[in-house]
Order: structure tokens, then C-alpha cells, then sequence
């Protein structure tokens, strides 16, 4: 497995779909850094050499992107911030509810988490 900006890339994909596995690099930057590395006929990583993955490597450090490790702290910090500055996105994220206008009164189960079930009122005897 090649390993690009600390992630492993899956040898048996093509490029493109392999920088994919980047967090912060999605399918149409990968296809702008295959381009602009040169390699059109998009190969699998099992078949490129050290000095392919070196370029690409540059070519990730030369774009300015920020990825991995960089994003995750600077997307925990704008959540950070939200909820200290306690706005509405801050508070929904603090509930560990939808943030952007979702339902949930139906859906959002992934949010929620399982149902728990409610009891109901008890049916009275008709005298």
C-alpha cells in the first residue's frame, strides 16, 4: 500500500479514485493533481513508481489544500466556536441534532439514535 499525507491507499484502485480515500481531497480535485502530475491514462497505485508517487505528493503539498489532520482540527474548531458563541447551528450541534433545517420529527434517526418507545394512555373499561 502506498501511503500519501498518512493515509493508505488501496493498491488495486485507480489514482483518481484512490486520492479519494484523502480526507479533503474529492473526485474533481483528484482529477486536477492526475492532470497536473501527467498521467493521463489514470493508472492503478500498484502500478506507479517512487518517483510518480513523489510528484504526487508535491503536487498535494504545492496546492495548498487543507487535508487530513489540518481540516479535521480547523472543521472541530469552527464547531468549537459555534457552540462557545452558543448560535443556533452551535446549540443544534451541542443536542447532537440536524444543523441545517433537517426534519425530525420523522427522520434523523442517525442524530437521535434508536427509538425508545413511549407508553401510551390506558383504555378505561366502558361501565
Amino acid at each position: 500500500m502506498a501511503i500519501i499525507s498518512g493515509v493508505n491507499i488501496p493498491d488495486k484502485d485507480r489514482l483518481e479514485f484512490a486520492l479519494t480515500k484523502i480526507h479533503g481531497i474529492g473526485s474533481t480535485t483528484s482529477k486536477k493533481l492526475v492532470q497536473e502530475v501527467g498521467l493521463a491514462e489514470n493508472p492503478r497505485v500498484r502500478d506507479l513508481t517512487e518517483e510518480d508517487m513523489a510528484r504526487i505528493r508535491s503536487a498535494i503539498d504545492r496546492s495548498g489544500l487543507a487535508i487530513e489532520g489540518d481540516l479535521r482540527r480547523e472543521t472541530q474548531m469552527n464547531i468549537r466556536r459555534l457552540t462557545d458563541i452558543q448560535s443556533y447551528r452551535g446549540i443544534r450541534h451541542r443536542k447532537r441534532l440536524p444543523a441545517r433545517g433537517q426534519r425530525t420529527k420523522t427522520n434523523a434517526r442517525t442524530q437521535r439514535g434508536r427509538r425508545q418507545t413511549v407508553a401510551g394512555k390506558k383504555k378505561t373499561a366502558a361501565r
